[in-house]
């Protein structure tokens, strides 16, 4: 197979489930041709993300991932996504890994963000302990000039339900928490748009995307640039791949 991508998920497996789901949902097909050409490496058994963050004694997430990508480079993708914000933690070391292009979710998540809501003025962040405690998706906004919030401990107590109790345990979103969640980010601490800092999260929007409030949805975004950089790729397009946020 040529002019294909590499998809790097299984953290966790229905978050990656979803990637699929909308990148087959969202690609414009008449017939099983038209759908793109992509790799799916769902490694699940790869450590908790979160928890190695919060405390380097337990395994680390990185050395299955460089071998993942070692083994992905091999096949010659023309670029790779890595479906799971929190284990942007080790970017840089994944990307000095491989010479193939990494999307970095977060960056192009807050880029797209800039271009449709230029006028926001304070942005929430929901996300898991993991991905606040790294600072990733919040380096992002204050770079792109917005102010953000967090929440509170009462909201982040919520979202980590939402992410581990409902979604990772029982494997169901619970359409009712994720709107109190919105609806406090929006009310209570003046957010003009939420960012879902988590896959799981992404799979509740996906779930349950009837509610007023403006979210940006970092999943949902890289299932877009996905299929745009795959159908340019297939048309035999180039793309500068450093000048793509």
């Amino acid at each position: 197979m040529k002019k294909f991508f590499t998809v790097l998920g299984g953290m966790g497996s229905l978050a990656t489930e979803s990637y699929v789901h909308l990148l087959n949902e969202r690609t414009p097909t008449e017939k099983d041709q038209d759908y793109l050409d992509y790799i799916l490496v769902n490694h699940s058994t790869v450590p908790d993300r979160t928890a190695h963050i919060l405390d380097h004694s337990k395994p680390s997430f990185l050395p299955p991932l460089v071998e993942d990508i070692k083994q992905q480079s091999l096949l010659k993708p023309e670029f790779m996504v890595l479906i799971c914000n929190t284990a942007h933690y080790y970017y840089k070391e994944l990307q000095a890994a491989t010479d193939i292009p990494l999307i970095h979710m977060p960056h192009m998540a807050i880029s797209v963000m800039k271009k449709k809501y230029p006028k926001a003025k304070r942005i929430g962040l929901i996300a898991t302990k993991g991905t606040i405690a790294d600072h990733i998706y919040e380096n992002e906004i204050k770079d792109a000039g917005f102010e953000y919030s967090l929440g509170d401990q009462a909201v982040q107590d919520q979202v980590e339900s939402l992410i581990y109790d409902d979604i990772k345990i029982k494997g169901k979103v619970d359409a009712n928490k994720y709107y109190d969640i919105l609806q406090t980010m929006h009310d209570k601490f003046d957010c003009d748009v939420i960012v879902l800092g988590c896959t799981e999260l992404s799979l509740a929007q996906e779930k349950a995307p009837d509610h007023p409030y403006n979210v940006i949805d970092g999943q949902g975004i890289i299932v877009d640039k996905s299929i745009e950089f795959a159908e340019k790729i297939r048309r035999g397009e180039k793309i500068d791949f450093t000048k793509i946020y």
